[in-house]
């Protein structure tokens, strides 16, 4: 009797090999009854608990199986040990696929889309000018120095010959004045 007129016993008889019954489909049925969930747990892992990708592979894996069913071993350790490494070969082969291929995008509606627009920074910027000019000179220098040329009080206060309290209060009422008038412009 040749390797290929043998089949699995579904019964769970790990060391039985028997007669086949109707050929290749009952090679399929007896190989997923007997290591069906086994397998399955095995593929689980293996994708990271990726259920429907994991069907997919005991799925291929037993088509594989029912197509090379002339060349098997027919031997229940044998079998399992190719099955398994199928199984293993096959997520391999999807996890490669995956790094390869860009990963796929929902298609987003374009009104969904946020473009870049200069505009909400260049009425900010102006708003922010109009709030400037509507301070002192003594505190809008204050705050030209201190805020946009990242000096210190000290410096300030040595650049403007005025003592340091009196530009922490100029910067203190300029921030005051500053917050009322943005208010007042939204």
């Amino acid at each position: 009797m040749g390797r290929h007129t043998r089949a699995l016993r579904s019964v769970g008889d790990h060391d039985a090999v028997v007669e086949p019954r109707d050929g290749h489909d009952d090679l399929a049925k007896a190989l997923y009854q007997e290591f069906g969930g086994s397998l399955m747990a095995f593929a689980l892992r293996l994708t990271g608990h990726d259920r429907q990708w994991a069907e997919d592979v005991v799925q291929e894996t037993l088509i594989k199986a029912w197509r090379n069913a002339d060349k098997l071993d027919r031997q229940p350790e044998m079998l399992r040990a190719w099955l398994f490494t199928v199984a293993r070969r096959t997520v391999i082969d999807g996890w490669r696929s995956r790094s390869v291929r860009p990963q796929e995008l929902e298609e987003i509606e374009s009104d969904a889309i946020a473009v870049s627009d200069e505009s909400d920074r260049t009425l900010a910027a102006m708003i922010v000018y109009e709030a400037l000019q509507g301070l002192s000179p003594e505190q809008r220098e204050a705050i030209q120095q201190t805020y946009l040329r990242d000096r210190t009080v000290n410096e300030v206060a040595a650049t403007l010959g005025v003592p340091p309290g009196t530009v922490k209060s100029r910067i203190h009422h300029a921030v005051r004045a500053l917050r009322r008038a943005l208010r007042e412009r939204g």
